[in-house]
C-alpha cells in the first residue's frame, strides 16, 4: 500500500496537471491571436506593396503619356520657328520650346525614378507573396493543433479530477486537511524535498533531530516557517 507521503506527491502532481490545464484556457486563446495577427499583418503589407505597385504603374504610364504629348508639342513649335517673322515672335516661342523642354527632362527623372520604385515593388511583392504563403501554411497547420488542444481540455480536466477524487479518498483526513490548507494559502508545491538540509520551499535551515524525523517517514512533518511538508529522498544528496 502507498503511504501518505507517496499519496501526496502523486495527488500535487495531479493538482499540477489541472492548474496547467486552466492556465492553458487563457494563453492557447491568446497564442491563437498572436498568430492570426501575424497572419493578418503579413497580408496588411502584402496589400499595400500590390495597392503601391498598381499606382506607380500607372503614375508611370500618366508621365510616358506626359512625355509623349509635350514632345509633340515641342515638335510643333520647332517646326513653327521657320515661319518666325519678328523677334518677339521669336523670343516668346523660343521661351515656351525651353519651358517645354525642361517639363520633358524633369518627367524623364521623375519616369526613371518611379522605374526604378517599381522594379524594388515586384522585388518587395515576390518576397511578401512567399512570406504570405509560407506563414498562412505554417501558422494554419499551428492554428488547428492550438484548436484541438483547447477542445479537448474539458474531456482532460474531467478526466484528472476523476484520478484525483480516486487518490483524495485514499489519503487520511487529517492530512489531507493539511495538505489543501498548505495549497490554498500557497499554492504550487506543498510537498517540498529537503535540499541541503533545508526546506526545498523557503530555504529556512532544519534542526538535525526535526531532519532525522522526515527521514524516518513514519509521519508527515512540515517546514514551521513556511507550512509546506517535507519528505527525504535518499538519492538526494544532503
Amino acid at each position: 500500500m502507498q503511504t501518505d507521503l507517496e499519496l501526496l506527491l502523486k495527488l500535487q502532481m495531479i493538482d499540477y496537471d489541472l492548474g496547467e490545464l486552466e492556465r492553458s484556457k487563457e494563453y492557447l486563446p491568446d497564442m491563437m491571436e498572436n498568430l492570426h495577427r501575424e497572419m493578418q499583418d503579413v497580408a496588411d503589407r502584402l496589400s499595400q506593396v500590390k495597392e503601391l505597385l498598381t499606382a506607380s504603374r500607372a503614375k508611370q504610364k500618366t508621365l510616358e503619356l506626359d512625355i509623349k504629348t509635350k514632345e509633340a508639342s515641342l515638335t510643333k513649335y520647332q517646326q513653327q520657328m521657320m515661319s518666325i517673322k519678328t523677334n518677339k515672335e521669336y523670343d516668346a516661342l523660343v521661351a515656351e520650346i525651353d519651358s517645354i523642354k525642361a517639363s520633358i527632362s524633369s518627367n524623364e527623372t521623375e519616369l526613371l525614378q518611379t522605374i526604378e520604385a517599381i522594379s524594388a515593388l515586384e522585388k518587395d511583392l515576390a518576397a511578401y507573396q512567399e512570406k504570405d504563403t509560407q506563414i498562412r501554411e505554417n501558422n494554419t497547420r499551428q492554428l488547428s493543433i492550438l484548436q484541438e488542444k483547447i477542445d479537448s481540455i474539458g474531456e482532460k480536466v474531467a478526466a484528472k479530477e476523476a484520478i484525483r477524487q480516486q487518490v483524495v479518498g485514499t489519503i487520511s483526513r487529517p492530512t489531507l486537511s493539511v495538505y489543501e490548507r498548505v495549497r490554498r494559502g500557497k499554492g504550487g508545491q506543498v510537498v517540498v524535498l529537503v535540499r541541503k538540509r533545508a526546506c526545498g520551499s523557503c530555504y529556512k535551515a532544519l534542526t538535525q533531530q526535526r531532519i532525522q524525523e522526515i527521514r524516518r517517514g513514519d509521519k508527515i512533518m512540515t517546514c514551521d516557517n513556511c507550512g509546506c511538508m517535507l519528505y527525504w529522498d535518499n538519492n538526494e544528496s544532503n
